[in-house]
Formats: C-alpha cells, structure tokens, sequence
C-alpha cells in the first residue's frame, strides 16, 4: 500500500473510532436519562483480540467483493425494506441491486396496486380502493425442506397493519397477503422448518407470527383505560393455504422469532415482561423473557376443542401465560429468562441452541434446547436451567448469525461493530472455565449495525463465506444526497480467521433483516405459461365487450405492435382493460399506460394482466408501450377514443 492511500486509512480509521465512541456515550446517556441503566456498565470495550481488524481492502478475502463485469453473484440475498414496503434482491458480494419487489407498497414500474390482480392480493374497500397504501416490512425469511432453503417462498411481515405476505421464490412476486387478527405491531416471523406433528414431513408447513403491542383483547373500544387487561398473541399461519390456524395468548411483547430443526419448539424474544405501558413501567424487570412454544402440545389442546376465540374472529386461541402453564408436563409455554430487552433469537445451524442477543445487556444468552424440552418433560427444575452460555460480547448486541464451523456473529448496534465469537468455547466459561476467551475477533462497521445475517447461516448448509451487516447510519460513506442519508449494506469475509470488509454499498432507507442464499438453492421461470392465466387474451377471445356502460377491452401485444390500433369508447364507462404479452421471449416485456387514466403496468413474456378504470373525460388518449422491447418501441402505440 502506498503512503497516500495509508493517509486515507488511518483518517477513516480515526474517524470511525471517535464516532463509535461519540455516539455509543450519546446512546448510554440518552439510555441513562430514561432510567435504563442496567447491564450496560460491566461491559469492557476491548476484547481478547484487541484492536478491531476489519478493514476496506481484499486482503484476506477469498475473492472479495468484485464481481467482474459479465459474471454473476454467488449469492442472493433477500432483504425485508422496513417502511419501504417491499422486499429487495441483491447479488452478493457485489452488491448489486436486481430486484425490488412490491408486496406492501404501490409501484408504478410493475403497476402493483393498479392492476385488478395485485389490488385482489392487497386487499380493497367496497369502492375498489386499496385498503391500504403502506407497509412496514421487518423480517424476510424463506421456506424449507430438509433443513435448508427449497426455493418455494419467502415470508415477510407488516409491522404496520399486522399483515403477512408470501412471495413465490419462482417468479419473485408475491401472491398471497394474509391480515392477522387480534393483534397490532406484528413484529417478528419464521417459518417452520418441518412438520411438528407429522414427523414425515420434512418441510415447512406454518409461519408462526409474533405480536409485538399489548392491546384490548378484544380491541373494541372495552378497556382502553386498563392496560393491566391488554394481552399479545403468538400465531401460527397455514405455509401453504396462508389461513390463520390458531393463536396462543402469552405475557409480554414479542420482538423476533426462531424455531427448532425438528419442528418441536418455535420461540420470541420478549421485553416488557412486566406488562408496562410506559417506559419506567417496561423497565422494572432484572431480566426478561425468551418463551417456548410447544407446538404439537398446542395444536392438540386446540384438537381436544380447549380453546376460546376473541370478538368475532374464529381463529381458536389458547392461553400461554406463566399462570396457566405452571406444570411443565402438560405447559404450552416455558418462559427462559435472559438478559433485559432482547432482541433477536437465532437458531446454531447444528439444531442444538438458540441465541437471544441482549440489547441492553451486554451479553448473549445460549439456550440449549434439548434442555428446554427436559423442562417440557417434567426433568428440568427451572427454565433458567436450560441457559449454557452467556458471554459479555459488547454494548447493544442485536442479533446473531453462524458460520457452521461453531461461531457465532453478533452485531453491536452502540459499538458500531460485528464481534465473532466460538459458542463451545462460551459454554466452557459459563461453566467455569477461566482460560478460555470466547471472542475470536471484532470488525468496525459504519456505523451502528441493526439486522445481521451469515450466507445461508439460517440453514443447515450454513458455509461461513459472507456476513451481511445492515447499517442504520451511514454518514459520510457516500456522497451526500440532503438530510435523507442512505443505509449501508456491509459484506464483511468470514471465510477466515479474521473477518474483513470487503464491499460496501447503499440502501434506501430501512433495511432490516434478511437472508443469504446461494445461487443454486434458487430456481427461477422465466417465461410464464399463458395457461397458467385463466383470463389470457388470444387471437379467438380478443376484441371489444359492451354490457350496459361496462367495457371489457380484451388487448395483446407482440413487439413491437398492439393488436388493436384503434378502441373506441364512451365518456362514463367502465373500462376493464386486459392484455396478455404474446411474446415468448426471455426479458422481452412490455407496458401499458393511458395518459390522465393513472394506468402504469407492465406484462412480461406469456403473462396476462389488467386493469379497471372510469372515462370520465371526452378526448383522445395514447395507449403507449413504457418498457423497452423493440427497435419501434416508441412506435408501439394504441388509440384511446373516448366519445362524448
């Protein structure tokens, strides 16, 4: 490396030590003045590898984050956008945006929220409106078969509206939306990864869902000044019917999920175990809670009809709360206590442990499961019995990812740093052991880390190659756009001894979690069938439908031409407009757009899609092609006549 570009390292070095440390004393002070003191003050700033050692540069890295012009990613990783709305899809480790699929948001490149289709899986009013134009995803994370990714769907949540959406990994869109009832700040979400009843299914079969605000149950306008009567709900959602199976009632407030290799057991990290409804009354506890699930114990308390219902919903409900489950033998639940305000719970890719990372401790707590379900069993004596672990790993720990070689990931959110750390090792000091150190290594990120994630480390594949840390704070890594920063995605090699930073890139505002998967685990189509479209316009059905002032325009197109040149109607109609892309070419899509008519969409090869809308306004209209196709692609044009 030559002088000047020593220069720039060690000012971002510099730069990077003197904001962490700013901004994790502005934190704890702003912690301090809320009355949250606890945990933070026992943790020691330098670890047993000293000095963080990730640093920009490809040193150390197995083929760093370039990717070469005309060569494809390793990996895809699929990330949940927060109040975006969506779910995005880059190529790792470049970095690469490929996709941004609307699930809970409007899009006018793909026309989500215009054509009749995407407004059916939304949701709509009696009016035909979206029920809802916003959307605030969290956690994306994909179905299974034994034990790793199949590439059928993906999952993610709507904080928001408390809503869940499925996404065929095949066309990567999504084709279900699921409200869930009785809850609000649905939060947390991970699917099974095989059935817990029938043990020769070796697949995902349920979505369990974690509620995470107390609410009048039911929510009804009963209570509102009682928050002592407000409760939370665990849900358990059908994979592939996406129809809510049931519901159980726990104490506290869910933030994020996980759940067992067998199928057995799913589990939330829980704050405001006390059931506060302010601050200082979230804040009492010493510690709070990681609950199991017993899913098979509660699907056979549901099948022996022992269950209640809230309001008018349906869905069976059981009680998970502490006093209902005091004897292990016939509980539903098991409350495992851990460090205040929990964050993530992550499953080791061995099926042995669950990790709840403490967030206002300094610590992670290891959980072994075969313990929690000797507790299930009536051979345990306490919950907290069945913690193996609980290394000091740094200030805000947030969430934890695994290499499959028996390390453990953890970011720190008031650090600004990714702290490697061995699991087997941490299990040695919590014993007793005094030699040992369990953390291997620390890596400055920039700044702030939030959601963390190894390449398919949620999997029982899990390869110990990339590390994907979401930054909250981007500053001054890119070029300043206004007040609005970008995020910052950070691919850091772990592939080594020492982790290494080898790419970073931006994101619009707000990634959160998501998931790492190699490229052949991911099976894409890439021209639809035209039967897989009950409604396909062909040469036979094409034409003009009057009934009454109701139109059905049935359109097609093939570059660079649509089939009718002219389409007269009257001012006053009901336009329903459907047009199938006759194309069979591999990324040969078109559009369709009517100027003043807010219609924007796009068809690719083979698909049928369509729209409804009003003529309230004599004239004429073009009907245009807004995807490039052709060399006449500007050409590609249809007239809108619309007749006093």
């Amino acid at each position: 490396m030559d002088s000047k570009n020593e220069s720039i390292d060690s000012t971002v070095e510099t730069a990077t030590t003197s904001r962490r440390g700013f901004l994790g004393k502005g934190a704890m002070v702003s912690l301090a003045g809320a009355g949250v003191v606890l945990g933070l003050a026992g943790c020691k700033e330098d670890g047993p590898a000293g000095k963080a050692t990730a640093a920009p540069g490809k040193a150390g890295a197995a083929d760093g984050g370039h990717v070469a012009p005309g060569q494809l990613d390793t990996y895809y990783a699929f990330i949940s956008a927060g109040h975006g709305g969506e779910v995005r899809v880059l190529g790792l480790p470049s970095g690469r945006t490929l996709k941004r699929i609307p699930v809970f948001n409007t899009d006018c490149m793909v026309g989500w929220g215009v054509t009749n289709e995407s407004k059916a899986i939304m949701g709509t009013k009696a009016d035909g409106s979206l029920r809802y134009t916003t959307g605030d995803t969290h956690h994306v994370h994909g179905s299974y078969n034994d034990g790793t990714y199949d590439s059928r769907w993906l999952f993610v949540n709507d904080k928001i509206h408390s809503r869940l959406a499925r996404i065929r990994m095949d066309i990567m869109e999504c084709d279900k939306i699921t409200a869930i009832p009785n809850v609000m700040g649905f939060h947390g979400i991970f699917p099974d990864k095989r059935d817990p009843v029938d043990a020769a299914i070796n697949h995902t079969t349920r979505v369990f869902c974690g509620a995470e605000f107390h609410i009048p149950l039911p929510n009804d306008g009963r209570d509102l000044d009682d928050p002592s009567k407000w409760g939370c709900l665990f849900t358990c959602v059908d994979a592939a019917t996406m129809e809510v199976r049931w519901q159980c009632r726990i104490d506290g407030n869910m933030e994020l999920l996980a759940t067992s290799y067998d199928g057995k057991l799913a589990a939330a990290t829980q704050y405001n175990t006390e059931g506060g409804a302010d601050l200082a009354g979230m804040m009492s506890a010493e510690r709070d809670a990681c609950v199991f699930f017993d899913i098979a114990r509660i699907e056979a308390r549901i099948k022996a009809g022992s269950f209640t219902t809230i309001g008018g919903s349906k869905v069976p409900v059981v009680d998970g709360r502490k006093l209902a489950n005091a004897d292990p033998k016939t509980a539903l639940t098991c409350y495992v206590p851990v460090g205040k305000n929990p964050h993530g719970v992550n499953a080791s890719p061995d099926g042995k442990y669950f990790v709840c990372a403490g967030k206002l401790s300094p610590t992670a707590t290891v959980i072994e499961l075969a313990k929690v379900l000797q507790w299930f069993n009536g051979e345990l004596k306490a919950p907290r019995d069945s913690v193996v672990a609980e290394p000091e790993l740094g200030l805000g720990p947030l969430h934890t990812a695994f290499d499959g070689k028996g390390n453990a990931y953890t970011s720190l959110f008031l650090d600004s740093q990714v702290v490697k750390w061995d699991v087997a090792l941490a299990i040695a000091q919590f014993n007793g052991d005094k030699s040992v150190k369990p953390i291997i290594d620390r890596a400055d990120v920039h700044y702030q880390p939030g959601h963390g994630y190894a390449s398919m480390g949620e999997t029982k594949d899990a390869d110990g190659k990339y590390f994907n840390s979401g930054n909250k704070f981007s500053k001054d890594r890119f070029l300043p756009v206004g007040p609005l920063h970008p995020e910052a995605e950070q691919i850091l090699d772990i592939s080594g001894a020492k982790m290494v930073l080898v790419s970073d890139h931006t994101a619009y505002p707000e990634p959160h979690d998501g998931i790492i998967v190699k490229r052949e685990f991911v099976k894409t189509k890439q021209v639809s069938l035209m039967t897989d479209f009950p409604n396909a316009v062909t040469a036979e059905t094409a034409g003009i439908e009057r009934k009454g002032n109701k139109v059905h325009v049935r359109l097609m197109s093939q570059a660079p031409s649509f089939s009718m040149p002219v389409i007269k109607v009257k001012v006053g109609d009901e336009v329903t407009l459907t047009l199938t892309n006759l194309d069979k070419v591999e990324d040969l899509t078109h559009g369709c757009a009517i100027p003043n008519h807010n219609i924007n969409f796009i068809v690719n090869p083979q698909e049928t899609k369509s729209v409804t809308f009003k003529t309230d306004q004599a004239g004429a209209y073009w009907i245009y092609c807004t995807h490039f196709c052709h060399a006449l692609h500007l050409e590609m044009r249809s007239r809108l006549l619309v007749e006093a």
